[in-house]
């Protein structure tokens, strides 16, 4: 069997180094064919010495010499890549993307901004390319486990097939905290979350449950299903990621421990299961598995973002960029917690949209967003 050429964007991040490790448990099913970082060159140089990549793509004067430098779009063109994975911040590697899927390359999604700010061009370049996006999040994962095998397309939810789709979410490190203490909490109280272990961007949106209504927008984008289909949960105990309820009553939920390296290994050897080091779940041990409906009080921000994919157009990219700006301000202990809904309501009320048609209507639309936040939040500080 041909190895596969993979091109990993964000090889430095949690989501990146996982993906190596995958690749190191599989040597004769991969090759790295390129790298792209942003300023932890030492890692960087590790990787690229440890797997001997020909290509690397850095937003920092790297000063390597050993390896062929590009930009991340000509870096997803290179020669032998065949599968990109996007496991970037933001939407730096949106243009990459969808010049990933233009050269006929499979994508690999870890990065939910890419689809919440443009999931019309995303999907529209997979289409007309005929090439896979394949989810790497643990959520859209569990679904398109449970919808293969059905007599729908992988890519698509029929309203004859299935009734709805329903994501879990853990809560986050403040699911707990009494709501008049949300706040007052400090970045490292919400940093500590209780389950998962992810980047400081991640694990605050978990906090605010921005990440799952970022991932309601990408299932709807990922699986062509209507917003009024998709529910989200509080699911504690993190075992059960996904399920999909189908219109004859039944259902399937896709089980598993918490860890990213089972997604990302079944994304990177699709079509095929292999066995992999991620135990099975014991139920006696996991004991009871409870299921709660997602509090607005203790969630705002979550509603807010579900309501801006709804609006379409522009509204996501804009929202999501704004989000960037004063997640950014609060791990940098500038501002308070209770700014962060704040600040994505002013985004919505304050936003006029453009058909996101364009990449150019995108982007203008997030330099808007981070525009406007910078400005709401030194007002009011």
């Amino acid at each position: 069997m041909r190895s596969r050429g993979l091109a990993i964007l964000g090889c430095t991040g949690s989501i990146g180094t996982q993906v190596l490790d995958v690749v190191r448990s599989l040597p004769d099913r991969f090759r790295v064919v390129g790298l792209a970082a942003g300023s932890n060159i030492a890692l960087l140089r590790q990787q690229l010495d440890e797997f001997d990549v020909p290509f690397f793509s850095s937003s920092a004067d790297a000063g390597i010499t050993q390896r062929q430098r590009l930009g991340m779009v000509d870096l997803v063109r290179a020669p032998d890549v065949d599968l990109v994975v996007v496991a970037t911040t933001s939407t730096s590697a949106l243009e990459a993307t969808i010049a990933a899927l233009d050269a006929g390359r499979d994508v690999a999604v870890a990065n939910k901004e890419v689809l919440v700010a443009a999931g019309a061009l995303v999907t529209e370049a997979a289409a007309r390319t005929g090439r896979r996006i394949l989810p790497l999040d643990s959520e859209h994962s569990a679904i398109w486990q449970c919808v293969r095998g059905e007599t729908c397309r992988e890519s698509s939810l029929p309203d004859e097939l299935v009734h709805s789709i329903v994501l879990t979410a853990s809560g986050g490190a403040l699911r707990d905290l009494p709501i008049e203490r949300l706040p007052y909490v400090s970045t490292e109280e919400t940093l500590r979350h209780p389950v998962w272990n992810m980047g400081t961007k991640v694990t605050i949106d978990s906090a605010t449950l921005v990440n799952k209504a970022f991932e309601v927008i990408e299932a709807h984008w990922l699986f062509a299903v209507p917003f009024e289909k998709i529910d989200v949960v509080i699911h504690r105990e993190s075992i059960i990621h996904s399920i999909v309820n189908f219109a004859d009553g039944s259902s399937k939920a896709q089980l598993a421990r918490p860890d990213m390296h089972l997604p990302i290994q079944y994304a990177l050897t699709f079509p095929d299961r292999l066995p992999s080091a991620t135990p099975l779940v014991d139920l006696i041990s996991a004991g009871r598995l409870t299921f709660d409906r997602v509090d607005p009080a203790r969630y705002p921000a979550f509603g807010i973002v579900v309501e801006a994919g709804q609006r379409g157009d522009t509204y996501p990219a804009a929202i999501s960029a704004a989000n960037d700006v004063v997640v950014e301000r609060f791990a940098a202990r500038q501002v308070g917690y209770d700014e962060i809904a704040k600040t994505l309501r002013q985004c919505v009320d304050h936003h006029r949209p453009r058909s996101a048609d364009d990449l150019g209507a995108v982007r203008a639309a997030e330099d808007w967003a981070r525009q406007f936040a910078r400005q709401y939040l030194g007002a009011a500080r």
